[in-house]
């Protein structure tokens, strides 16, 4: 590491060890203060100390930028290890930085090609279209006219990430102190590895064509192309997709497209990643997509490829056994696939985790959702079991362990199904999608016992 480098790198890890720090200390400060005055003085403190906390959290995070934008954003939506003022707190975060002066984007594409881009390029934009913590994305036109995007990941990012995380690891170290769910570092193995995957742009060239290829025969679904030639890790350059931002009602109306439509699509392509490919797009949140008309209705543009992930065949059996449950108004089937997704830790209490988690289902079989984009925080604490004591959460919550590969699966679910809401409030995306992809994995089976029985006659 160069000396300013490592100079930045130790004002980075001074900061971050400053945000948490504080919180820290803040949080020691109130147990110590619960030992004098007891829990029931403390109630409403507590409160206003995690408000204060979440604050705090959320500024730090805006300054430090780069990989702490990344994590608020999964915070926001992982309400499995914050109090809710955080995920409420962190939702303001957007993936959004200004952008890195032109000279810098220069001297990273020279240093993968050992040329500039107007070497490379027959036009290049000095602006960039889209900034965000890990790089930017920059128009172009190549040698043989065709209209590119180029993504450019920014210089050092690599050495920046490994001070983030070691910061990052100390804080969740410190956190399972306080709630000790099992194998809550596997957050940070999963970040760690989902940050490894997004600065390597040759692996996201692998996973766009994958997809693509997936998709192929699907007209409603496209992808852009990889121009290999002008590709490396720290460089990805692919065809230059036009179309509204999926989010964009308005537009979408105005072009004759139903929102509707769109989500319906997106969404059953959604169930065909997890359960039949088996590959899923891990960040699907609305800059990812993009529309524009056809002569027949519409396509989806599906764009940035960095975050894609496999997912386990445990975790698809068991989410297809959960879902089943759901559908069938079977609570066996539900507990049976939280068992296979591997949720239950060795040893737990697996009878109380079976038993809170039948008790939630009965209660979420009597809710009555009809909207599905105006669900309040209300309609979550008609969920909680009230008569659940606090040392049977604290032994809950140690019956609990982060299955391997959730990190992704549950992120890109609630991003997924956000976009969704936003998109048709009314549309229940459980019964557009599973069954849709059930039919897809029946199809696909079919064929594949036909093609075995031809083989064996021949």
């Amino acid at each position: 590491m160069v000396p300013s480098l490592l100079v930045a790198a130790a004002i980075r890890l001074v900061r971050a060890v400053w945000v948490f720090g504080w919180i820290f200390v803040s949080y020691m400060f109130q147990l110590g203060l619960q030992k004098v005055l007891g829990r029931k003085l403390m109630a409403a403190r507590w409160k206003r100390v995690h408000a204060k906390n979440a604050k705090r959290l959320y500024r730090g995070f805006v300054r430090l930028r780069g990989v702490y934008i990344k994590l608020g954003q999964i915070l926001s939506i992982m309400g499995t290890f914050l109090p809710r003022i955080f995920t409420r707190e962190l939702e303001g975060l957007q993936d959004e930085v200004p952008p890195r002066p032109y000279s810098q984007i220069e001297r990273a594409i020279r240093k993968s090609f050992g040329k500039g881009p107007d070497e490379l390029f027959t036009s290049f934009s000095h602006e960039a279209l889209a900034a965000a913590s890990l790089g930017q994305v920059h128009r172009a036109k190549t040698t043989d006219g065709d209209e590119v995007a180029v993504k450019i990941l920014y210089p050092n990012v690599e050495e920046i990430i490994r001070v983030d995380l070691r910061v990052l690891r100390w804080s969740l170290v410190v956190y399972s102190w306080f709630v000790p769910i099992r194998q809550i570092e596997r957050v940070h193995e999963q970040l760690k590895d989902m940050l490894s995957r997004e600065t390597d742009y040759e692996n996201e060239a692998q996973c766009l064509e994958r997809m693509a290829a997936n998709f192929e025969g699907q007209p409603n679904i496209v992808f852009p192309k990889v121009f290999h030639r002008l590709s490396s890790r720290n460089v990805l350059t692919m065809t230059f997709m036009e179309g509204v931002k999926i989010s964009h009602k308005n537009e979408l109306a105005e072009l004759g497209i139903r929102s509707e439509d769109v989500a319906e699509v997106l969404i059953k392509s959604f169930y065909q990643q997890l359960f039949l490919d088996r590959f899923f797009h891990a960040d699907p949140h609305p800059g990812n997509f993009l529309v524009r008309p056809t002569a027949n209705g519409f396509e989806l543009v599906v764009l940035d490829f960095g975050a894609a992930s496999e997912i386990t065949d445990d975790l698809t059996e068991g989410l297809i056994e959960v879902l089943s449950g759901v559908m069938a108004r079977d609570d066996d089937k539900v507990v049976s696939g939280i068992r296979r997704m591997g949720f239950v830790a060795q040893g737990g209490n697996s009878e109380l985790l079976e038993q809170a988690t039948r008790k939630y289902f009965e209660k979420l079989l009597d809710l009555d959702i009809t909207d599905f984009g105006k669900i309040s925080p209300d309609v979550a604490q008609q969920l909680i079991d009230p008569d659940t004591k606090k040392r049977e959460l604290r032994a809950l919550m140690k019956s609990v362990q982060y299955p391997l590969g959730w990190f992704f699966v549950e992120r890109a679910v609630v991003i997924m199904f956000g976009l969704c809401a936003h998109l048709a409030p009314k549309m229940n995306t459980m019964r557009v999608g599973f069954p849709y992809a059930m039919q897809l994995i029946v199809d696909r089976n079919l064929r594949t016992k036909a093609s075995a029985s031809k083989h064996l006659a021949l």
